[in-house]
């Protein structure tokens, strides 16, 4: 296997390193003392900022992990004998060790399923419906929706509101996943109040740390009323940060930059560049900035060999691979791949 060379590397956006204006801001608050545990003046102003950015009055907390923003908010929206509806390939449900049973104190993730990754507001009805609820059961409490998908789709404003209108019909909360938010955002061209509390979404999971932050992501409150529990859950979990300063002068500078926008667009435009050398290896939609494509063993040991790194998706057998483009992915390794993609496709 070659040697690992950061210029084609398409592991994740985790791989990628600090946007300049978030170490800045990071420099900026770094000298003299302030309080502590979110009473310096960066915390104080994420409310403020992040209402200004929503359109309405928010609640904000600081962590330092999408799996803690996502485990936290749903255990407040969930008790421990209740059910979350979550789509079968959602990170929480994949990828984040059980969290969200563990915080929540045994609430139960239902699957729902659904193509490209979103769920369908029939589907997700009719998992809740067939349900019976008794003193026997898990009671149903929260829908989870992922934006973007797992698989780089996105839903529509319009596809949120049809969702939270079941999640309403039925009595449930709705907490959104939004680790990349951004990308969403970049390929809908829609105000951050569209996919979000406009259609129904009553807690989000801000996500910073793939586009370009460093351990700085959010939990948002669309009715600030309710976020007392989630206070005293994130302190008993131990994401209270004694320094929170460093991650909220990211999310300020994240913001008010608009450095959120300019770094989701980059690399939304390189994957949809891959997508498109692909051609008909390419399995979903590329709708944000990951890419996945169908390769046999071939085609990936030869992609290897060349230098590039990805990974495997799905069974062993499927011959699956992901590729995620990072807000600072080298334009030249793109087009490396992308020729060698043409190739193969």
């Amino acid at each position: 296997m070659a040697a690992f060379n950061p210029d084609l590397a398409f592991f994740s956006d985790n791989t990628a390193g600090v946007a300049p204006q978030l170490l800045a801001a990071i420099g900026a608050a770094g000298s003299g003392a302030c309080k502590s545990y979110g009473d310096d003046p960066w915390t104080l102003k994420l409310d403020e900022a992040f209402s200004a950015w929503f359109g309405t009055p928010v609640k904000v907390f600081v962590v330092t992990t999408g799996t803690a923003a996502n485990a936290l908010a749903l255990a407040t929206l969930s008790p421990p004998y209740g059910c979350v509806y979550a789509h079968s390939g959602a990170h929480v449900v994949e990828d984040e060790c059980g969290a969200v049973e563990f915080f929540s104190g045994g609430a139960r993730l239902k699957l729902v399923p659904g193509a490209a990754g979103r769920m369908i507001p029939a589907t997700l009805a009719d998992c809740i419906e067939e349900q019976a609820v008794s003193v026997h059961s898990v009671q149903p409490a929260a829908v989870t929706l992922t934006q973007a998908t797992e698989l780089g789709t996105v839903y529509r404003p319009q596809d949120v509101a049809a969702l939270s209108a079941v999640a309403r019909r039925h009595g449930l909360k709705v907490h959104m996943d939004g680790a990349r938010i951004a990308n969403a955002l970049a390929f809908l061209n829609c105000h951050p109040g569209d996919i979000t509390w406009r259609a129904g979404v009553d807690v989000l999971s801000f996500g910073a740390t793939k586009n370009g932050a460093l351990a700085a992501e959010a939990v948002v409150f669309f009715d600030p009323t309710a976020a007392r529990d989630f206070e005293l859950r994130r302190k008993r979990a131990g994401h209270l940060l004694s320094k929170s300063r460093f991650a909220a002068a990211q999310l300020l500078a994240y913001l008010d930059s608009g450095v959120w926008l300019r770094n989701a667009q980059h690399a939304n435009r390189l994957a949809r560049r891959i997508g498109d050398a692909a051609g008909a290896l390419l399995l979903q939609p590329v709708e944000a900035n990951e890419v996945f494509l169908r390769l046999a063993d071939a085609r990936k040991d030869a992609l290897r060999a060349a230098g590039f790194g990805f990974y495997d998706w799905g069974a062993a057998a499927s011959g699956e691979a992901r590729f995620v483009a990072s807000w600072n992915q080298d334009e030249a390794g793109v087009q490396r791949l992308c020729e060698a993609l043409s190739q193969h496709a």
